[in-house]
């Protein structure tokens, strides 16, 4: 069915076996040494096992003691790493996947504490418009090092017994930089034309040849569209510079083109939230594919294989590659090849991994909760012995509990109140842009119809229902509700709605002038679709910023979207009151009260935990409490606790 996708390439004289590419992604798995430690290669090691072709690890910086990005990321630049990488690629060579590292210099975007001469190194001094770190332009000397440590960091992987390399030329690192106009001014061999910006890669390709020879495969990671104009900037790169990048690159013996795009100050073109639809960007590789003979790799928030396969059949690119796909799923490739694409888990697009990078665990998926523990996560074990586990509420707590105990072969029963399972997944889909929920709610769907999963819809967990099934285990994840604090008075008024009352459609609005307090996800998401629906929307928040704790782009997004729509934010206010049409909040600062007038308020307090009753906690006292239900949080927290909480029933 995917006769494209699943056929094997070659880039240079190394045939991969097929067309997928794990593309490289920030994970913060190593350690300050930067050696692989054991996360990072069951990390890899698992991708290359659900069938990649090509794994291509994080960036790895070239440079002993400068130009990574964090303290985290592992490292091609000393010897004493040669061991673990030799490690991760026997791994990964014996799941039959081909692994690169990325190599690359953070420049502008790094870290000046991370650098010799607190400055980061850049072509021309410029700092990012997003880090804002010094930056101090390289003299020539400094240059032609650079070129040198890339060369030793190739010749360093072929010894590790990497198949090739690529080199990072994109999202605004120091070789992006010195491509360019918008970070390159110099007026030397490396500045001015294309030809010269492009000068220092060409040194390092020819450097890499003269030590590994022609047949050691070297991939370019490009942003041939920085996308600078939409920040109103004029002298980025665009596409039909982009292009003649590519042809340069070609013409001096790269192997590969990964298109990309996108630097940190467009940051969402690079690394998407939701609302992108699939092949959005496939143009840019389209458009490169038509001027170069070499293979090309697309990126283009790629989640579906039938969607993967057309690109390939198109003529668009040569393989297909995703980070955040095979984080969310590394089995994508072995379903597809097994014609079971209903049990992929797609990619949400939420961006928690891109939240969790510097976290103390590393990268986590909102969805996969395995991702970044494989190494703990090994096999599930068998011995449910068709014990029957009863789960009360089928939220993704719920869901996620039950599909584990059911591949470990117990029994597990799912009771929900409500008449579709999904809980408050079945709210957050409501909202624009967030069609990317449905794909959870369908993996779950399909995976239980498989397993033939009992789900008793519309049905309350009763003590004497759940206790009829003589269950093995009890687990409950029946949720949370809205947050209402008696302590403001009028809460109680008429003109007083909640989240799940109008994101639900229980309550439509059109037309209203609507007060919303809390700008947390739910209530910002609520703000934008009230307003798409023509009402005038103001929103109240006490802490001292809008969308509180919020990852940085999906603030950008969301901002994107609500200010055109003159959605009003109201930060550093308290609700203290609320009368029929009207509230009143104190100014966390000065004190003062202001009164707001509304047709109708709505609240997006948070929520609090939904409990079991005395009852069933009496009668069960070793019941597991997941979810909402545990600690009212994210949908990453939500499934994590399913599946530990199934992983360890013992």
């Amino acid at each position: 069915m995917y006769e494209k996708l699943l056929s094997p390439c070659k880039i240079g004289k190394l045939e991969i076996r097929n067309r997928t590419v794990q593309e490289p992604m920030g994970n913060g798995f190593s350690n300050a040494d930067g050696i692989a430690t054991a996360k990072d290669i069951a990390f890899y090691t698992r991708r290359a096992a659900g069938g990649v072709g090509l794994v291509i690890t994080e960036c790895m910086n070239v440079q002993p003691g400068q130009g990574a990005g964090n303290d985290k990321q592992m490292t091609m630049s000393v010897d004493s790493v040669i061991d673990s990488m030799r490690d991760l690629v026997a791994h990964v060579h014996a799941m039959g996947a081909a692994i690169m590292p990325e190599l690359y210099h953070s420049g502008c975007q790094g870290a000046a504490a991370m650098d010799p001469q607190g400055a980061c190194a850049s072509p021309s001094g410029i700092s990012s418009q997003l880090t804002h770190e010094p930056a101090r332009e390289m003299t020539i000397e400094e240059i032609k090092q650079l070129e040198k440590d890339f060369v030793a960091a190739s010749v360093r992987a072929q010894k590790c017994g990497f198949d090739g390399i690529e080199l990072h030329c994109a999202h605004g690192y120091l070789l992006n930089e010195f491509f360019s106009p918008y970070t390159n001014k110099r007026t030397d061999e490396y500045g001015g034309s294309t030809e010269n910006r492009v000068r220092i890669v060409k040194n390092i390709v020819e450097g890499i040849r003269a030590e590994l020879g022609e047949d050691f495969p070297i991939v370019c990671r490009v942003s041939v569209d920085e996308m600078l104009k939409l920040n109103g900037i004029d002298d980025g790169i665009v596409l039909e510079e982009g292009i003649e990048i590519c042809k340069l690159l070609e013409s001096y013996g790269v192997d590969a083109i990964d298109v990309s795009s996108g630097i940190y100050e467009t940051m969402n073109i690079a690394w998407e939230p939701t609302g992108y639809e699939q092949g959005w960007k496939s143009y840019l590789a389209a458009g490169v594919k038509a001027n170069v003979s070499i293979p090309v790799f697309c990126t283009s928030v790629i989640r579906d294989p039938a969607f993967a396969e057309k690109l390939l059949q198109d003529g668009v690119c040569d393989f297909v590659g995703s980070a955040r796909q095979f984080f969310a799923d590394p089995d994508w490739t072995n379903k597809a090849a097994e014609e079971r694409t209903d049990e992929i888990r797609k990619c949400i697009s939420c961006l928690n991994c891109m939240l969790t990078m510097e976290s103390p665990e590393g990268s986590q998926c909102s969805i996969n909760p395995c991702t970044g523990s494989e190494h703990i996560y090994t096999s599930l074990k068998a011995d449910g012995a068709g014990r029957t586990v009863v789960i009360v509420g089928a939220g993704p707590s719920g869901l996620e509990a039950a599909l584990t105990l059911a591949n470990r072969g117990f029994a597990p029963v799912v009771i929900e109140r409500k008449s579709e399972i999904g809980g408050q997944l079945q709210l957050a889909n409501k909202t624009p842009n967030k069609d990317e929920i449905d794909y959870l709610i369908d993996f779950y769907k399909a995976s239980f119809e498989k397993l033939g999963i009992e789900v008793r819809l519309n049905t309350v967990a009763t003590p004497e229902l759940i206790a009829s099934f003589e269950p093995y285990a009890v687990i409950w994840a029946a949720g949370s509700v809205p947050v209402v604090p008696r302590s403001i008075p009028g809460l109680d008024s008429e003109c007083v709605l909640l989240t799940p009352e109008v994101l639900s459609g229980k309550v439509k609005l059109f037309g209203k002038k609507v007060c919303i307090v809390g700008s947390g996800m739910t209530g910002i998401e609520t703000a934008h679709m009230l307003a798409k629906m023509g009402n005038k929307v103001d929103v109240y928040e006490m802490v001292d910023e809008v969308m509180p704790g919020m990852w940085f782009q999906n603030i950008i997004a969301m901002m994107e979207h609500i200010m055109p729509l003159g959605v009003g934010l109201h930060p550093s206010r308290k609700l203290i009151e609320v009368g029929e049409g009207f509230a009143n909040f104190e100014d966390t600062h000065s004190g003062e009260i202001e009164k707001a007038e509304f047709d109708y308020l709505i609240l997006s307090l948070g929520t609090r935990a939904t409990l079991p009753d005395e009852a069933i906690q009496a009668a069960y006292p070793n019941l597991i409490v997941v979810g909402d239900s545990e600690k009212p949080g994210k949908i990453a927290h939500a499934v994590r606790t399913g599946f530990d909480a199934a992983f360890a029933l013992e």
